[in-house]
């Protein structure tokens, strides 16, 4: 498997390391997103809870019934038993080992492939419950989770699509699962859901997105999904609130000339220029990150990045940005500009009789 880190940064535990781009990770959520408390619970379900919450004796034998009953003849008995897992696994980290270790895991992957839509809901998002537990990821998997989860990936309610996704984040961040997860029909679903989703499932997807990315086959499926046009017009969005995700998942994304290619054909420059033109300090980094990796030694994509008139803002970043925006800045700026016969260094470029926000495109690419 060949994993490929585009950017520097922690998100979740993991480091990132190729691109300088920045150290905070809240560019995207921990994907912790079951809704369960959408849901009203009788008051003989509630006293149960209540006793399955501070009592550890009655919370074992109490879980130990609930799996009994996920393999119950009664519909009803199964969405009871799914649905009180599913809230018991949500807020608890010690009922998550409890119910795994009760043997949960199994039966509630079963409920998954139901054709009941609340059944499959609550199995789904029981299973995300369990997976925030590192201990429960690799048991999870190896119970053969993950075709289910994409099938309801592909066929569930809008709650049952997110939470899946979000399962399948947390399920890849055990790396020997990405390909896995990928080679499963994931990434169509995920960018699809990027695409037409809701508020919710467009972050949940992009965070998916963003963890199987690392892998060069998982970008390579991405591109050929057609990525790069939901990418291009959520960056493109201000006020989408995932500007900054969508150019996170860019950053990995731009490694391979795939990428690259679909990026200019969706129109993918002239939006990374307005980010470094508008944009926050953050997206204004990144924006510069990925130009860098596009121009490469291509000619072709210099003369596109320059004739979008990007060296007027990359200048004004380099002298307000921090210290790891200057220096992607530079990065950028010098290779345009020794490529041509000239070198970038601030002074020079202040000392220049040709204000930089003159000087012609031609001059840089020609």
């Amino acid at each position: 498997m060949e994993t490929e880190n585009a950017v520097n940064y922690k998100f979740m535990g993991r480091s990132f390391t190729d691109l300088s781009i920045n150290d905070d990770s809240s560019a995207f959520s921990d994907c912790n997103s079951d809704r369960s408390g959408e849901f009203s619970t009788a008051s003989s379900q509630s006293r149960r809870l209540f006793l399955a919450c501070t009592n550890s004796d009655n919370s074992d034998e109490f879980i130990r019934q609930l799996v009994s009953d996920l393999g119950s003849c009664s519909i009803d008995e199964q969405k009871n038993a799914a649905l009180e897992l599913r809230l018991l696994a949500k807020n608890k980290p010690e009922n998550r080992i409890k119910i795994a270790k009760a043997g949960a895991i199994k039966p509630l992957i079963s409920l998954i492939t139901s054709t009941d839509p609340n059944l499959q809901e609550n199995g789904v998002t029981a299973i995300l419950n369990l997976s925030l537990c590192d201990e429960n990821k690799e048991l999870i998997a190896s119970s053969g989770a993950i075709k289910p989860l994409v099938r309801a990936l592909r066929t569930g309610t809008s709650t049952a699509n997110e939470n899946a996704a979000c399962a399948l984040l947390r399920l890849s961040q055990v790396e020997e699962n990405k390909v896995a997860i990928g080679r499963s029909g994931a990434i169509p679903l995920l960018v699809n859901l990027l695409e037409n989703g809701g508020i919710r499932g467009k972050k949940d997807s992009s965070t998916a997105l963003y963890s199987l990315c690392t892998v060069k086959e998982n970008k390579i499926k991405a591109v050929e999904a057609g990525i790069m046009k939901p990418l291009v017009e959520l960056m493109a969005d201000f006020g989408s609130n995932m500007v900054d995700k969508s150019a996170f998942v860019l950053s990995v994304l731009v490694s391979v000339p795939e990428a690259k290619t679909a990026l200019v054909d969706e129109g993918g420059i002239p939006v990374l220029v307005e980010i470094i033109e508008v944009g926050s300090q953050r997206q204004k980094e990144i924006a510069a990150a990925i130009l860098l990796q596009i121009c490469g030694d291509s000619v072709v994509y210099r003369t596109k990045v320059a004739r979008e008139g990007a060296i007027p803002p990359l200048v004004a970043l380099s002298q307000s940005g921090t210290n790891r925006a200057k220096q992607k800045v530079r990065l950028v700026s010098h290779r345009w500009l020794t490529w041509h016969g000239y070198f970038w260094e601030k002074k020079k470029v202040a000392e220049s009789p040709t204000p930089v926000a003159e000087i012609s495109p031609s001059i840089l690419v020609n």
